[in-house]
């Protein structure tokens, strides 16, 4: 964990949409339509599980498999009630979308930072080594993902700054080396 200052977050986070072009892009064109439909489809969770396991095969057919399984209007109904409550509780809202079949705390992150990349970012060891340091065994519980979020959001507050941006940084710099 070292400090970084406004500029080195918005350089590191302009990389990552260089390096990542077609997950930005993605991650764009999703996050307009969550927020425009405030709730998601079957279809949608899948482009979600695409964009998180894109490199990843066998990991992307197996939660594809099972997030095909969830059945439309209970998808629609959960993913509606989570994303268009404004002011709704973060574990409150991550529960929600665990209790769809496929979705794990890290696809759940995806989802919400998709939809309000203002508050949220991607629940990933990278960003947590970045912020609070030694990643815990068993790191993916809710729990984890909402300390994440605090230490996140601190950080964005006091650069001012998307918690996105920070985490798409933070990201990129522990991908290149740069940690």
């Amino acid at each position: 964990m070292e400090t970084v200052d406004k500029l080195e977050y918005l350089m590191w986070s302009r990389k990552y949409d260089k390096a990542y072009g077609w997950q930005a892009q993605r991650e764009r064109e999703l996050g307009a339509k969550f927020r425009k439909n405030k709730a998601l489809t079957v279809k949608d969770l899948s482009a979600v599980v695409e964009w998180k396991f894109k490199d990843e095969p066998e990991k992307l057919q197996r939660v594809q498999e099972l997030v095909n399984r969830n059945d439309e209007e209970k998808v629609q109904r959960i993913t509606s009630q989570t994303l268009s409550l404004p002011n709704a509780d973060d574990n409150y809202r991550i529960n929600c979308l665990i209790a769809l079949e496929g979705i794990s705390p890290v696809l759940a992150s995806v989802i919400l930072t998709f939809f309000d990349p203002h508050k949220y970012g991607i629940f990933d060891r990278s960003i947590w080594k970045g912020l609070l340091g030694n990643v815990p065994l068993g790191l993916y519980t809710p729990q984890n993902y909402v300390r994440l979020l605090i230490s996140l959001r601190k950080t964005s507050k006091k650069h001012d700054l998307d918690a996105r941006v920070i985490d798409k940084a933070l990201y990129k710099k522990f991908i290149d080396g740069s940690t």
